[in-house]
């Protein structure tokens, strides 16, 4: 078949030059077993590229079965991929075979494939390896010849990193990649989109088909729709239903897109650059950290000078942010904490009332944010007694993280 005839035979519409890519891949795959991973965001269409695959297969005649693993609870997807034996736990009445069994001589495509837990990680390369898996609470070996098609939405190298994905199931999964583009980068496939649901919904609602005008069209085109085909979809339907005029320009259609977005503008040819959250709270630590600098430097200053010092403008700056919020009128601005002494330093107090002077003795506080840090795991793994998963629990962060800080800190507990 022709790369037009996949097209006309599974309703996909558009000529980009990454779809067609996708398209020709499926097609010269089809015929072999080799396993294949459809990668996109979500909402691109990657549930096509495994049916294209399967029809154009030898398997086209046996089962083909479509799972979408994160919407399987953990505790039951073990069962419903590889089947139970009765009595294997509690509500098993009776023996079950799972889609590998069912799917025998066919196909699986596996959606959001990242979500697996990693038990069922491990049975998942077991299969993929040598075709044999067991029943949950059977001890039976069974063979399997199916064909299995994956797809996720998620950066799996960064999953892997995290400790959410085997590095080896990815490689087995991908000897194929197949990555769909998101709608952005398909401009010139978005108005063909349009018309096409356009077409659908005026037949399904019995109603002409609206139609955009010359500047709707170039927002259309210019939107940088985070939900890709899928959005489309649904903001035709909308504006089919909701719309009494047929004919939608400009304006009427910017009413319907988020207003979210325009604060996110589509930079055409501009490579997409996404921080995550951890280089955000480091980034927010070290500007921290800065700040605390600079009020050790103000304090340096108030000590050596008896309190007479000018502001340089990096530490006007600092005190106007942290301390923006607070009225002081024509009052000085005196950083509230000591600076930093490992030593504990005699003050002299003198009492008013007998002019005598008694020494004390003042443990001043560190501004270091490692110590501070060290503190805090340490109490926290005191509280719990060492049991490192409350402590994580208690400050908020993963036992993953809390177990690089101990080590990093080396820390008892």
């Amino acid at each position: 078949m022709s790369l037009q005839q996949i097209k006309q035979r599974f309703g996909i519409i558009g000529n980009a030059p990454q779809l067609n890519r996708a398209l020709e891949v499926a097609m010269q795959v089809a015929p072999t077993d080799i396993s294949v991973l459809v990668t996109g965001e979500s909402g691109t269409g990657k549930e096509i590229i495994p049916q294209v695959i399967h029809q154009l297969s030898t398997r086209k005649h046996n089962e083909y079965i479509a799972v979408n693993c994160g919407a399987i609870p953990e505790g039951t997807i073990d069962s419903e991929l590889f089947g139970h034996e009765k009595g294997s736990f509690t509500g098993a009445t009776g023996s079950r075979q799972g889609y590998f069994e069912v799917a025998d001589g066919g196909t699986i495509f596996l959606d959001e494939v990242a979500e697996l837990p990693m038990q069922t990680q491990v049975r998942l390369l077991r299969v993929l390896e040598t075709g044999e898996f067991i029943r949950v609470g059977s001890s039976k070996v069974i063979k399997t010849n199916v064909r299995v098609v994956a797809a996720t939405n998620e950066n799996m190298h960064r999953a892997i990193q995290s400790g959410k994905f085997r590095e080896d199931l990815l490689y087995r999964l991908s000897t194929v990649p197949i990555p769909l583009p998101p709608l952005r980068q398909r401009q010139e496939d978005i108005y063909l989109l349009f018309r096409k649901f356009a077409s659908d919904f005026a037949e399904k609602y019995r109603m002409p088909a609206v139609k955009l005008t010359g500047d709707a069209v170039e927002l259309l085109q210019a939107y940088h729709w985070p939900g890709n085909i899928r959005q489309l979809k649904n903001l035709v339907e909308q504006i089919s239903v909701i719309e009494q005029e047929r004919d939608i320009d400009g304006p009427r259609l910017q009413s319907y897109l988020p207003q979210a977005e325009e604060f996110f503008p589509a930079v055409v040819g501009a490579q997409e650059t996404k921080i995550d959250e951890r280089e955000l709270m480091y980034k927010f630590l070290f500007d921290m950290k800065n700040d605390l600098n600079e009020l050790k430097k103000l304090v340096v200053e108030l000590l050596n000078n008896q309190g007479e010092f000018s502001l340089s403008n990096d530490q006007a700056a600092v005190v106007n942010r942290l301390y923006h919020d607070i009225n002081l009128g024509e009052q000085r601005i005196l950083p509230p904490t000591p600076i930093k002494t490992e030593a504990v330093k005699p003050v002299l107090y003198e009492d008013p009332e007998t002019e005598d002077y008694e020494v004390h003795e003042e443990v001043q506080e560190s501004l270091s944010l490692e110590d501070r840090e060290k503190e805090l795991i340490q109490k926290a793994l005191d509280k719990h007694r060492g049991r490192r998963k409350y402590a994580a629990e208690e400050l908020g962060i993963s036992e993953r993280t809390l177990y690089r800080k101990i080590k990093e800190y080396d820390i008892q507990g």
